[in-house]
């Protein structure tokens, strides 16, 4: 179970968000929305332990995630905005690099499946550099097609630069997720279209 207690976030003198709660139990999707700047970001940082909110606190089975810190860490999956891929590794590499620096083993089979199911089996051995930006954004994708095991996928607008048929292909694999008790937060510009147990909307705009 993931929980945000009055949570605050600010940038410089302005406030993003205050007094932000909400729980999250398996199965359960929570897409964050809101216009440029209004702190999604910001918030999906907090969750991950990367940033440190104003106020309020973040728990992960009743502990707070700053106590918790690499234990915590072990059950979670973060893909941020910027896809964190290196230009001068292959896209194969790219993965291990990736899954070793999460602490997750990964064998050579799986790793082809994975870079496999979004379509980049064909380009898993040319640099990152020659990738186009659709491309990069699934190859930092990647890394959820071997976190199945991890319960909490946090996605910072993971649908950005992707075609439809990539689109339906992390909304299959995120579903899947969901429907075998994971949790899923992601921000998003559009409907995620995410089938769920249980969907929580939060507008910081709001």
């Amino acid at each position: 179970m993931l929980e945000a207690r009055e949570l605050e976030a600010t940038r410089g003198d302005a406030k993003l968000f205050s007094r932000l709660g909400f729980t999250l139990r398996p199965g359960a999707l929570l897409r964050v929305t809101g216009s440029n700047g209004s702190g999604k970001t910001s918030l999906l940082r907090a969750l991950c332990g990367l940033l440190l909110p104003s106020a309020g606190t973040v728990h992960w089975n009743g502990e707070n995630i700053r106590v918790l810190r690499e234990e915590y860490w072990k059950h979670l999956a973060y893909v941020g905005h910027a896809d964190a891929l290196k230009d001068d590794l292959t896209v194969e590499e790219n993965l291990k690099v990736s899954c070793a620096l999460a602490g997750q083993g990964i064998s050579p089979s799986r790793l082809r499946a994975a870079l496999e199911t979004f379509g980049l089996s064909a380009r898993s051995r040319l640099p990152a550099r020659a990738l186009s930006q659709g491309q990069r954004r699934r190859a930092a994708l990647a890394r959820l097609a071997v976190s199945e095991a991890l319960p909490l996928w946090i996605l910072d607008e993971p649908f950005a630069a992707l075609d439809a048929a990539a689109v339906e292909q992390l909304r299959s694999i995120a579903g899947g997720h969901l429907a075998r008790g994971g949790m899923v937060v992601l921000t998003s510009h559009q409907e995620a279209g995410i089938k769920a147990p249980l969907v929580t909307d939060i507008n910081l705009d709001r």
